[in-house]
């Protein structure tokens, strides 16, 4: 649950020096602290370090009272469960779905944590399956590229929970650094995951052959609003830069504009959101596509089920379904396969969502006058890690003109600063087991270091593998590499104060 604590409460029970907001509003502005502290830019940071760090308002949405309202309402939908009632508020869960709530996967709003099992009613246990031919890395077509796990009855799910293994592999020793010990003697170790799906818990005709099976943990969902506003153009030359560096491996395909992402109001975008880079902007996004398609609540824009032929073949041509439905086969292949089902969101409702979704502030920066903070920053930037995880974007005007439902009523971060720590690039980390295709987008690092607080856990990468800052890094190869070996060869007091500087940030 959201708790409701106000910018200038926060900021002088953290510090106690209050200034007026030179560009005019009452936003406080600290006076002692480097522009560095707000993460988010001054419409956009929170000085929040409570277990309540990732919920909180951004000042954009503060500052207006209709929108501080519609951003309650909109929370609301993204705390609660949905439910398979025919109306009512939240209702219209299923015929599956990948869970119930959205919050389930983002416990307080922040990354999912590592767990041992596939438990999709298990808050926090977030990871989603990746079911892909082992030929292609292409998603199998016989399930949804995020394969549902919950049905309603009669329905069953198109793959059943009770054949999901998860086996963390341990003590997986390093190609490069075969003793896993740093010269100066300390330890570090590496696990992994191995996932399968038994066959005979596919409920689809026909049934994949030939796939491997991968999970991606989901991400933190603080801040996505101001990634949204930075520019395209500011995107693209990110990567033109990198790409004239001559030493990196980039998803040139990505970034082609034949190959740009189709966004479901028409325009095309380069990807910024999700590991595959799928998304390319927020209000046609991770979000507004997640609460339909983790759901299945169809809505005015949305009014089809997030399935396949496959599983609907498989339901229709069940006799136990049939007789409990009272329906024919070709009845409830129908049904399963309309493109002009009633909408069951309200579009006020989906306006809420997205106002709370892109509204979201980042938590600012701590302890960056600390002099081993200060140290870690500096060794952070010497051995090269900001050319993928880039320190600061600087927003546009924000004029967002797409998806007509939202468009002109969603908080607005124009001419930002902001410190989000990523390139928002792909780039091949070349580990074992690796993500689909092997290419990820660099992962925004800000707020990461309140993980624990918030969640209860601060595992990182995409299928939180590492169990620490030092085990992600470790994890480092391909275009990582160089900076990667690097930090293995430091000092253990620069080790130490780089992982303090990324929990501060």
């Amino acid at each position: 649950m959201q708790k409701l604590i106000s910018f200038s409460i926060v900021s002088l029970s953290l510090f106690g020096f209050l200034a007026c907001n030179p560009n005019g509003g009452d936003t406080p502005v600290k006076e002692d602290l480097s522009e560095e502290y707000y993460s988010g830019g001054l419409l956009g940071t929170v000085f929040n370090e409570t277990a309540g760090a990732y919920e909180q308002p951004a000042p954009a949405v503060e500052n207006d009272a209709a929108m501080s309202l519609a951003f309650k309402y909109g929370e609301a939908l993204f705390e609660k469960e949905f439910t398979s009632n025919e109306d009512g508020i939240r209702s219209g869960l299923g015929p599956v779905s990948v869970r119930s709530s959205c919050i389930n996967c983002h416990p307080n709003y922040g990354h999912g944590r590592r767990v041992d099992s596939y438990r999709a009613n298990e808050y926090g246990n977030s990871y989603l399956l990746v079911v892909i031919d082992k030929n292609t890395q292409a998603y199998v077509p016989e399930l949804a590229p995020m394969p549902q796990t919950q049905a309603v009855y009669p329905f069953l799910p198109p793959v059943d929970e009770r054949g999901i293994t998860i086996k963390w592999i341990d003590n997986y020793v390093l190609p490069e650094y075969p003793s896993m010990k740093f010269p100066d003697g300390e330890a570090f170790s590496l696990i992994y995951p191995e996932v399968t799906i038994d066959p005979e818990y596919i409920n689809a005709n026909p049934k994949p052959t030939n796939y491997d099976v991968k999970i991606e943990a989901t991400i933190g969902i603080y801040g996505t609003g101001l990634i949204d506003a930075i520019p395209d153009d500011s995107i693209l030359e990110q990567y033109r830069y990198e790409k004239s560096l001559g030493y990196f491996e980039l998803n040139d395909a990505k970034y082609d504009p034949a190959n740009f992402i189709l966004e479901n109001d028409g325009t095309r975008h380069p990807g910024r959101y999700t590991y595959g880079l799928t998304r390319g902007t927020l209000q046609n996004g991770p979000g507004a596509n997640a609460i339909w398609n983790i759901t299945n609540v169809t809505r005015s824009n949305r009014r089809y089920h997030f399935i396949t032929a496959a599983y609907a073949t498989a339901m229709s041509q069940n006799v136990d379904i049939q007789q409990k439905l009272g329906k024919s086969e070709q009845e409830i292949y129908d049904y399963l396969m309309s493109k002009e089902l009633t909408p069951e969101m309200t579009d006020r409702d989906y306006q809420d969502f997205m106002v709370w979704h892109r509204g979201l502030a980042v938590p600012a920066a701590r302890n960056l006058d600390d002099p081993q903070v200060q140290r870690g920053r500096e060794t952070f930037y010497s051995i090269g890690c900001t050319t993928c995880h880039r320190p600061s974007w600087t927003t546009g005007a924000d004029n967002y003109t797409g998806d007509t439902l939202v468009a002109g009523k969603l908080p607005r971060y124009p001419y930002q600063k902001i410190y989000p720590y990523s390139d928002l690039l792909q780039h091949r980390l070349n580990m074992v087991n690796d993500i689909r295709t092997g290419w990820c987008r660099t992962t925004p690092l800000w707020g990461r270091g309140l993980s624990q607080k918030v969640t209860g856990a601060s595992d990182r990468l995409h299928d939180m593998r590492a169990r620490n800052v030092v085990e992600a890094i470790m994890w480092h190869g391909g275009d990582a590499a160089r900076a990667r070996d690097k930090f293995y060869n430091l000092p253990k007091e620069d080790r130490d104060a780089l992982v303090k500087f990324i929990e501060s940030i």
